[in-house]
């Protein structure tokens, strides 16, 4: 088989673009159209991104305006200034990011790794407000001697870039039996280029735009308004509350939105299905991909989209299920009775218990062997009453010689029974100060108890 790679490269520059396409076989599955991905996340630095990163600067150093020694900036939600920085580190120049604060940490580290300066921005600010990311990058552009802004979402060397690269790619890889391409719009530059180049090839070819729940371009490609009904989303690197020029709108048949919990599950789903990690962009375009492969249910159509940057940037967000939990992205996982037995360490039954006509002394020096503060007294299967430590302590003190009395002469009333798979939530109402403890039945047999103490290490560990 020969090698994709046969000869070495000058730099790594020379590494962007030509990246797979796979397809989805696994999520997709039972799905009769077929699925691709564009593994953009293959590009050296991990986006689709790096395609326009490296155009935008070469097209300025051919205008004469990005001179040796210059200084790059641009408002990036991350993937772009690794684009641009990976090319600023060999080229020699310097670079200044804004990035809103509801971006990864993952990304705010890798940009300065490549020797970029980063300057954190407010996210809930108006577009036009001078603490807007995009806003301060051109006042740090103002600013700056020498200085060029990137403006990738007025740049249209950004959408140029795929008209060049990707589309070509696409067309290639498929044989040109792409009939449907999927893409969130950012800046619009992927789905725009691409757009542009599939649709001179065959007119037919049907281009949606993905975007997140919260963002204002669905509103303005059937409008042509500028909204203001916009509202905060988790996804990053996708949608907006402005219209970009690099958003070729009228190249575009369609905008679909998809929730952020949609979006942050399927890139879940990736990973453990196709073993792709990806972030929650990809998350959007895939789903709606495999929507809209299972509307089509065309074996002949080919639906591609684009796999947009890796997932290692969002471990700490998408793939964390404290913060989606927390964000209401993910139900807390549902713990059962079951679940309170198994976290038990140590070596006491799973049941203790007495029976009605065993005396006090022997319940008491069983609660003490076993540490246990509850003793259910059965009468074969059947839970004929309890015994609670303190309240049988209190009466060997009254009236010793209660201890070599039958516990039926001093036992309280039985303990409520509960089913092993119930959940947590069903239990707690039931034990209360005077009801400390329930007995456990998994299928039809006794199994175990549960008492307050074990709902309270649950909660403690959430």
């Amino acid at each position: 088989m020969p090698t994709p790679h046969p000869r070495p490269y000058a730099s790594v520059l020379d590494t962007i673009g030509q990246t797979p396409l796979i397809q989805l076989g696994r999520v997709g599955a039972g799905i009769r159209t077929p699925v691709y991905g564009k593994a953009e996340y293959a590009n050296p630095g991990g986006s689709v991104k790096d395609r326009i990163g490296l155009a935008i600067i070469e097209a300025a150093e051919r205008d004469g305006t990005l001179k040796p020694g210059g200084t790059i900036v641009e408002g990036t939600s991350g993937n772009t200034g690794v684009g641009l920085a990976i090319a600023a580190a060999l080229k020699g120049y310097r670079c200044i990011f804004t990035m809103p604060d509801k971006m990864s940490q993952e990304k705010v580290r890798l940009l300065k790794a490549y020797g970029a300066e980063v300057v954190i921005t407010p996210t809930a600010v108006p577009p036009d407000h001078p603490e807007n990311y995009v806003m301060k990058a051109k006042q740090i552009t103002h600013d700056t001697p020498g200085a060029i802004l990137a403006n990738q979402f007025y740049n249209q060397v950004n959408p140029e870039a795929h008209v060049a690269t990707t589309g070509p790619e696409i067309w290639e890889q498929t044989s040109g039996k792409v009939t449907h391409f999927v893409a969130g719009a950012g800046t619009g530059g992927t789905v725009s280029g691409v757009a542009k180049y599939l649709k001179a090839q065959n007119p037919a070819i049907v281009v949606i735009a993905g975007d997140p729940i919260g963002s204002l371009y669905t509103e303005y490609h059937r409008t042509r308004i500028t909204g203001t009904n916009g509202a905060p989303y988790k996804v990053e690197g996708i949608g907006g509350d402005k219209a970009p020029t690099t958003v070729w709108w009228d190249l575009i048949d369609e905008f679909r939105q998809v929730s952020d919990r949609d979006a942050m599950a399927m890139a879940r789903r990736l990973a453990r299905e196709e073993g792709i990690l990806v972030g929650a962009s990809a998350g959007v375009n895939v789903h709606l991909a495999l929507e809209l492969a299972r509307t089509l249910d065309d074996p002949n159509a080919c639906v591609v989209t684009i796999l947009c940057d890796t997932g290692e940037r969002y471990l700490s967000k998408v793939f964390n299920d404290e913060w989606l939990q927390e964000n209401q992205l993910l139900e807390a996982p549902r713990r059962t009775v079951r679940d309170l037995l198994a976290r038990r360490q140590g070596e006491a039954p799973s049941l203790v218990q007495v029976a009605p006509a065993a005396a006090v002394r022997q319940a008491l020096n069983l609660m003490n062997t076993w540490n246990v503060s509850q003793l259910p007294v059965l009468d074969g299967d059947r839970c004929v009453g309890a015994l609670v430590e303190g309240a049988l302590m209190q009466i060997a003190l009254d009236q010793p010689a209660l201890l070599d009395r039958p516990v039926r002469e001093v036992m309280d009333p039985p303990l409520p029974e509960v089913e092993a798979g119930w959940g947590v939530e069903r239990v707690a109402p039931l034990l209360t100060r005077e009801t400390p403890a329930a007995l456990v039945r998994d299928g039809g047999a006794l199994v175990g108890i549960v008492s307050r103490y074990d709902l309270l290490q649950v909660m403690i560990a959430r």
